[in-house]
């Protein structure tokens, strides 16, 4: 959970910035010289949209490290460290991709993953996580973390947000001309004003947190594939339902903003949750054994 979460909160931010800055540097007076020009715009949307996710995604990892207090370990450490890393280097080498970095984190129980590539990933753990699992259960969440790279989820949620922020782009300036337009009727002036500017900026953030329960929605989709990953990673699913029971009887560790969808925590609302609820993801392992 923690990923997705600190990934949307950055995003958001970043697409805000980038709306303040466009109208500082007088973008908009292009795009509405002549009346406004949709196709100008819909390019202008494109490009902030996808430069805002994009910039989310290479800024994850170190945004991660940062926020979680991630210590990061190479097995030399002790008997347990070495467990934790050879632990993804098997689960990495199975699933094709190259070996992640690994961390430990202080806090409750959770886990998450994080990184723009397969191949130079981040997979941390909690030392909570840890303290209140049985081993086959730890690896079996490392497994769901690992199942998450290699399944490409980051780059496909950049993907699905940059379409998101795209239209969030668009929409705002489009709205915003018009209420311009209708609080300076009568007025001789050439380029939008300060209304056009307020009501931007307000719904890049309003409508970025609409785009944020669309994100979170395809993101829920995505847990279901990382459990199911998980359990082909191990050959068999009953440690990741064993995983998932436990991690229902316990407390998740709250996450720092935009990391929440990769890591493994109950939902905190149904429309922003990036995970679905433990009983359904357990329904769905126990549905597919047949």
């Amino acid at each position: 959970m923690k990923r997705i979460f600190l990934f949307l909160a950055t995003n958001l931010a970043v697409v805000v910035v980038l709306g303040i800055v466009a109208n500082l540097l007088g973008v908009n007076r292009y795009l509405t010289a002549n009346g406004l020009n949709l196709g100008a715009l819909l390019g202008f949307a494109f490009i902030m949209g996808f430069g805002g996710a994009i910039i989310s995604l290479l800024l994850s990892k170190t945004i991660a490290k940062w926020s979680s207090g991630v210590q990061l370990i190479t097995g030399a450490e002790g008997p347990d460290e070495r467990w934790i890393v050879e632990t993804v280097r098997g689960f990495a080498d199975k699933a094709g991709i190259g070996m992640p970095e690994v961390g430990i984190f202080p806090g409750e129980p959770n886990a998450f993953a994080t990184g723009a590539f397969k191949n130079s990933a981040l997979v941390a753990v909690s030392t909570g996580l840890l303290q209140g699992m049985t081993r086959e259960e730890v690896e079996a969440v490392i497994g769901h973390e690992v199942a998450h790279i290699a399944n490409g989820d980051m780059v496909t949620m950049t993907l699905i947000q940059g379409v998101m922020n795209t239209f969030v782009v668009f929409l705002s300036r489009v709205i915003g001309y018009l209420v311009d337009g209708w609080l300076s009727r009568g007025e001789q002036r050439s380029g939008p004003g300060i209304g056009y500017m307020i009501t931007t900026i307000v719904l890049d953030i309003l409508l970025g947190f609409l785009a944020a329960i669309i994100v979170a929605w395809f993101s829920r989709q995505r847990e279901f594939r990382a459990d199911s990953g998980s359990a082909q990673l191990m050959g068999r699913r009953q440690p990741m339902i064993n995983a998932l029971a436990r991690l229902g009887g316990m407390v998740p560790g709250e996450l720092p903003k935009g990391l929440q969808s990769m890591g493994i925590t109950s939902g905190v609302g149904k429309l922003f949750s990036t995970h679905p609820p433990i009983e359904e993801r357990i329904a769905a392992l126990q549905s597919a054994q047949g």
